[in-house]
């Protein structure tokens, strides 16, 4: 049986997480030939097919001119994975054992070994969990300002940042390209951000802060149409109209499985070696959101993904027993 502690039999490789940066590295691996199967989860860390299930128009994919759905474009690079064999699994990892090699990889439904492991299981945008949020999500609500900024349904509306570290104040400068105006809620009398940030922030005619103030709900029929803003320091609750609210209250990163195991920085995010995708296993391998907590992006996950199959197919090449 394949994948029970016999290193004959044990696969190649194995990618778990989805996303653009785990279906990249599924085409480059299985395009060498080195059979990969992915576990593209179920329900830990988000979805199958990662963020981008999430959100609707992405208009800055390159090689789509007229944009297009975000879980079309997943479902495109899944089909491209499975053209070229890789065997997906839609199954959630529960344990990983890194300590021996092969390496073993469990889910509730199997158990398989593996000579290399590619890592990407992304990153989870934290959520307010507010009342509106389960029906208006997407529907003017984002985690992120750079993606869906530009979208046409934010051009020229009140748009509404939530945060107060450099992401709030990155995102909010960065909106106000289409916003009429801006305004940043952060719960404190000051912001965490650096200091250039905060400086870009307050010299912005467009942005307004509104301190010490907390959203307590995000309201609207089909799309948002208003908050409600509470002040922390002296309860008032108000409503503020506008057409857009962005979280940029920071990400999780989904590692779980991996701590003690591997290297990671304070936040949890795995820390991948200069100029590679190398963690600090040998033969485990990360890419896309899961070690990126600077870009974020969908085609900087891509471009992970063809690195750490490119990195996968050189360290088995070397390592060939």
């Amino acid at each position: 049986m394949r994948g029970h502690g016999d290193e004959r039999m044990s696969e190649q490789v194995i990618i778990v997480g989805s996303g653009p940066a785990g279906h990249t590295a599924a085409l480059y691996t299985a395009r060498a030939n080195l059979k990969p199967v992915m576990f593209e989860g179920q329900a830990a860390g988000g979805i199958p097919g990662g963020q981008l299930m999430t959100t609707t128009e992405v208009e800055n994919y390159p090689g789509f001119p007229d944009g297009i759905q975000g879980p079309e474009l997943m479902e495109a690079f899944r089909r491209q994975s499975l053209r070229f064999d890789t065997r997906i699994f839609t199954e959630d990892v529960t344990e990983v054992d890194l300590n021996k090699h092969p390496f073993t990889v469990t889910s509730a439904e199997r158990t398989l070994t593996t000579q290399a492991l590619i890592i990407s299981t992304g990153a989870t945008a934290k959520r307010l969990n507010l009342p509106g949020e389960k029906t208006l999500w997407t529907r003017g609500m984002s985690a992120c300002a750079v993606c869906d900024g530009a979208l046409p349904i934010f051009r020229n509306k009140v748009l509404v940042v939530v945060g107060g570290g450099d992401s709030a104040a990155e995102e909010s400068t960065f909106l106000t390209k289409f916003a009429s105006k801006v305004y940043l809620v952060h719960r404190r009398d000051a912001l965490r951000a650096s200091k250039i940030m905060q400086e870009r922030v307050f010299k912005n005619k467009k942005i307004e802060v509104l301190w010490n103030t907390v959203v307590t709900d995000v309201l609207g029929e089909d799309v948002v149409s208003a908050v409600r803003l509470k002040d922390v320091e002296t309860n008032t609750e108000r409503e503020l109209a506008c057409g857009g609210l962005f979280y940029a209250i920071g990400f999780t990163p989904n590692t779980e499985l991996f701590k003690g195991q591997l290297e990671m920085d304070d936040l949890g995010y795995l820390i991948t070696k200069p100029d590679s995708t190398h963690t600090s296993v040998p033969g485990v391998f990360a890419c896309g959101d899961v070690q990126d907590k600077k870009y974020r992006q969908a085609v900087t996950a891509a471009g992970s993904g063809c690195m750490a199959a490119m990195d996968c197919e050189r360290w088995l090449a070397e390592n060939e027993k």
